[in-house]
């Protein structure tokens, strides 16, 4: 009779070794009774700006918030950890995150409730998390205020770029630098155009001309081009065009009988040189 080999007993929990990505990717799709580790190679290659996100992390199983807290770790966020809605809440009023990652089946107080008082405190952006496939829950957490929707089991990698696609969504893109050159800056917002410092007294159109030649540098431009993208007109008198052009050299030329700025480009129309050399 052949005898039967008994199965060694299993690890315990201190003992259990790093874990290459591919597993640690499953591991919230099969719910092992340990947690993880990570290794650092197994990071994704994708990460957040240089100034990092603050990333609220809200689930009541310590497998999925491990192994979610640390790929968002490993992908250049901070992240902070909340079991339950009272600590979610505690930890969102002392740090305010740019965005919480939040289950929705929370013992005691849901994931609605929490997102409901979070978006109360404040706005910020949230992915709900659920086990949970049916649209009436998904619609719900979306009616309640939720940027992003994922059921369980899913892939951490793609969390951290779901992360990433919200945050794109929802933080305030960066002032673009005020267009300047060869001494001419204007502030868009302000409506305001400086020649050396001495502020110019522009109508409407010379500004909005000035902005596009500024962002343009080096570029000819057929007086239709000018006349569709600068007054939003797809005909018109191309005089119009040409006046302008004559007044806003007046204001910005040196001499504006030899235009060196806004030079003319023979058979096609006019071109801006930040450089201001003789035109040919």
């Amino acid at each position: 009779m052949q005898q039967q080999r008994s199965e060694p007993a299993p690890p315990a929990p201190s003992a259990v070794p790093a874990v290459p990505a591919a597993e640690a990717a499953t591991a919230l799709a099969t719910g092992p009774a340990t947690v993880p580790v990570l290794e650092p190679t197994a990071a994704p290659a994708v990460g957040p700006a240089a100034d990092p996100a603050r990333i609220l992390v809200v689930d009541d199983d310590p497998t999925v918030a491990e192994v979610v807290a640390g790929y968002l770790d490993r992908a250049g966020y901070r992240v902070d950890r909340a079991g339950d809605g009272p600590e979610a809440l505690a930890r969102a009023a002392g740090h305010r995150p740019d965005l919480v990652v939040l289950d929705l089946m929370l013992p005691g107080m849901d994931g609605l409730e929490v997102c409901r008082r979070l978006r109360g405190q404040g706005p910020v952006p949230v992915i709900m998390l659920t086990a949970r496939g049916d649209e009436d829950d998904r619609v719900l957490g979306l009616e309640v205020g939720a940027d992003d929707y994922v059921t369980k089991p899913f892939s951490p990698r793609e969390l951290v770029l779901r992360v990433e696609s919200v945050l794109r969504r929802t933080r305030p893109a960066p002032a673009p630098r005020p267009p300047s050159a060869a001494g001419l800056t204007v502030d868009p917002a302000a409506r305001r155009a400086t020649k050396d410092g001495t502020e110019l007294a522009l109508t409407l159109r010379e500004f909005d001309l000035l902005v596009f030649f500024l962002r343009h540098p080096g570029r000819a431009f057929a007086r239709e081009e000018l006349m569709r993208e600068v007054w939003g007109w797809d005909f018109g008198d191309l005089s119009t065009v040409t006046v302008h052009v004559r007044r806003l050299r007046g204001k910005v030329e040196d001499d504006p009988a030899r235009p060196r700025l806004i030079q003319t480009v023979w058979g096609v129309g006019y071109r801006f040189d930040p450089a201001g050399r003789e035109a040919d």
